[in-house]
């Protein structure tokens, strides 16, 4: 499902209605539960799952993985901050993790994530979100679409997959269709106002309106045989009205949170943190966080050139949100349940370009999960002096997909189909780390 915030209201019932028809999860839809794993694979006991996307290309060995300490202007190759020592044993990250590396122990740190794709960020992003190189005959569907379609909404009053930042094919369903969509939003402050029908039409003007698209839907079906298309516009429809009630619309009451701890959330990244908690408990199974959508810092994690000098901001911005949400999921007892995952398109080599940023680096690069039920407080692989190999014990894209999968209690193995009914398997020969299952 895709809403636009800024949706005028009077076009309400024709543009919720035709956005969610493009992407809806219809209301009362069947859900297509997860097949049982084998018994040679990991299960997963988590119901949702958070993902944190780092857009632009987050720098390891300045965040997860540091190194020794390197110099851009004397283009000495290196991480940039001192490193600090955390709650995990023999672990450290960057001086700009504080508040993480104080509970560490909640995460895991996978350090040797690795693709091919380095030039290009839309394909490296496509990869990361949907496992698989891009194709010219097949559109892949996201992980976030994956989990929509095989384990649904926890709640009748909630979509199953919510993007908070802007719309794209990447986050999108691929061939699992419309169902398996997202609803999206990029504003924490007023909710998604494009499902709130304007005051003056009452709930006698709806019934009138529906009574009449009733009656032009018998018309037009008794002229056309898009039968289908008419029952999936119906669908989105019924999912706009749904979601326009105040089940979900009180979700995005923030005001209504106590005021200290929406500040040790921070800024506006840390209300999306804190709103995403809100929407699993409404029923929510899916969502994605986009950090940094407007460039705070100038360039965002992609830090060309003068874009290292900010790069701090981010950090201590993604710092101060993540272990909020990390501590608020525990105290509400869901942090075992909530499986919350730190990524980006790839990393950032060890050398200092002209302008004293650095390029693109996808061989080795950290991906950090926590709580979600698993064995935490480890540490997967290990990369050279300067991160730019793998030292030991490689992590595959696909891998990571499956990890993910099996956390959420769906089978590695499970397979999709396409609309002309081919079967695709959810990764591309995926293995979960079975060091993080009990």
């Amino acid at each position: 499902m895709t809403i636009n915030l800024r949706t005028p209201r009077r076009t309400f019932l024709a543009g919720a209605g035709a956005s969610l028809a493009l992407a809806a999860c219809p209301a009362g839809s069947p859900r297509v539960q997860a097949s049982p794993a084998p018994s040679d694979s990991p299960v997963g006991r988590a119901e949702h799952c958070i993902l944190v996307w780092l857009g632009g290309g987050s720098c390891h060995i300045d965040t997860w993985d540091p190194k020794r300490l390197g110099d851009a202007q004397a283009k000495k190759p290196g991480s940039y901050y001192p490193a600090i020592d955390t709650a995990i044993a023999g672990t450290q990250v960057c001086q700009h993790l504080p508040r993480c590396a104080r509970v560490l122990d909640r995460f895991n740190i996978v350090r040797t994530v690795h693709h091919e794709v380095i030039d290009e960020h839309a394909a490296a992003t496509n990869r990361m979100h949907t496992g698989r190189p891009t194709t010219g005959t097949i559109v892949y569907p996201s992980i976030g679409s994956v989990v929509a379609h095989c384990r649904g909404a926890l709640s009748d009053a909630a979509p199953a997959y919510v993007l908070i930042g802007y719309p794209n094919v990447t986050r999108g369903p691929g061939f699992l269709g419309p169902k398996a969509g997202f609803v999206y939003l990029t504003d924490t402050q007023s909710g998604p106002q494009g499902l709130t029908p304007p005051p003056e039409v009452t709930s006698l003007r709806r019934a009138r309106r529906e009574q009449l698209l009733d009656r032009m839907r018998k018309d037009y079906l008794q002229r056309s045989s898009a039968g289908q298309l008419v029952a999936d516009y119906d669908a989105a429809l019924g999912e706009s009205l749904r979601l326009a009630g105040p089940d979900f619309m009180n979700v995005f009451q923030l005001a209504s949170e106590p005021d200290e701890l929406r500040n040790a959330y921070g800024g506006e990244f840390g209300q999306r943190c804190l709103l995403s908690r809100r929407l699993l408990q409404a029923g929510v199974r899916f969502i994605e966080v986009s950090h940094n959508l407007n460039f705070v810092n100038g360039t965002g994690w992609d830090t060309h050139n003068e874009g290292q000098l900010n790069q701090h901001l981010l950090i201590e911005e993604l710092d101060r949100a993540l272990s909020a949400l990390v501590l608020d999921l525990e105290r509400q007892g869901m942090l075992d349940k909530t499986l919350v995952v730190v990524a980006s398109e790839f990393g950032r080599p060890a050398a200092f370009d002209a302008g004293g940023g650095r390029g693109h680096h996808s061989k080795a690069f950290s991906v950090v999960l926590a709580g979600g039920g698993l064995r935490n407080g480890k540490t997967i692989g290990e990369t050279d002096e300067l991160g730019m190999q793998i030292a030991s014990r490689p992590v595959s894209v696909p891998d990571m997909h499956a990890t993910i999968y099996a956390a959420l209690g769906i089978d590695p193995a499970h397979e999709l189909y396409t609309h002309d009914n081919r079967p695709v398997p959810i990764t591309d020969g995926g293995q979960p780390i079975g060091e993080l299952f009990a």
